[in-house]
């Protein structure tokens, strides 16, 4: 499994919920606002806001949010925020990618640096861990939108590169500009999806002990939380006994 997906998991399985469900809203909100600025506010033309709105409505996003995110970013309101991207290693040798949209790059900095130094990791040169990973469209729909064999078909026909299947969803993986005509033709068969966007998906997995996956997911956890990252990845695995072993 993807580190960034387990990583989701494991937020959910230690009771983050509603904590998460509001920093999910900020961070869709921001990107709405900045696609909208960046590309106006009608999404069909701009290719990015109408992902931004799809993630939206996946996450049960208020209209009225999404609306207002939209104004914003039309109007001219929202900030002037700069997309960066930063690149590290956590503990065990796990190579960490983070994306930060912000308003001020040097409180991002700050911020990302401390959380990988306070946490046994540190900040690479740019490159230093991206080619670990491969830049791809991920779409994802809920495991009772249709069967494992008829969605794995169904992604192939539309261009995919390759389907995960589990008892909570179905995750297609494709080539980041073949995302947007894949995520439409799986659309017009299966509904809107519950997600699609452009991540980062790890190459290879690093299986964890549980002293270095409780000082990575302490890392993780403390990145998450920074306003200005909106993504996390990293290239993780931890097995069902370290989880365990982790939850006592």
């Amino acid at each position: 499994m993807a580190g960034h997906s387990k990583w989701a998991n494991i937020q959910h399985r230690k009771g983050r919920q509603d904590k998460l469900r509001a920093k999910a809203f900020s961070k869709l909100s921001k990107e709405i606002t900045i696609a909208a600025k960046l590309g106006g506010g009608d999404p069909d033309g701009n290719p990015r806001l109408r992902l931004a709105i799809k993630n939206a409505r996946g996450e049960s996003m208020p209209k009225d949010n999404i609306n207002r995110a939209i104004t914003k970013g039309a109007g001219g309101e929202g900030e002037a925020y700069d997309e960066m991207r930063y690149e590290g290693f956590g503990p065990g040798g796990i190579g960490v990618i983070v994306e930060v949209s912000t308003d001020n790059k040097n409180r991002a900095a700050m911020e990302v640096r401390t959380a990988f130094a306070k946490n046994g990791g540190n900040l690479g040169e740019t490159g230093s861990v991206s080619f670990m990973f491969d830049s791809v469209g991920e779409i994802k729909y809920s495991a009772e939108t249709t069967d494992e064999e008829t969605m794995f078909e169904a992604a192939l026909e539309a261009g995919a590169d390759d389907v995960v299947s589990d008892e909570g969803q179905h995750i297609i993986y494709c080539a980041r500009e073949e995302m947007i005509d894949v995520a439409a033709a799986l659309e017009e068969k299966f509904g809107e999806a519950k997600a699609a966007n452009l991540i980062w998906k790890p190459q290879n997995l690093i299986e964890l002990d549980v002293k270095s996956a409780g000082t990575l997911l302490k890392m993780l956890e403390v990145l998450e939380d920074c306003d200005d990252v909106q993504n996390v990845y990293a290239n993780f695995d931890i097995s069902d006994e370290v989880m365990a072993a982790l939850d006592e």
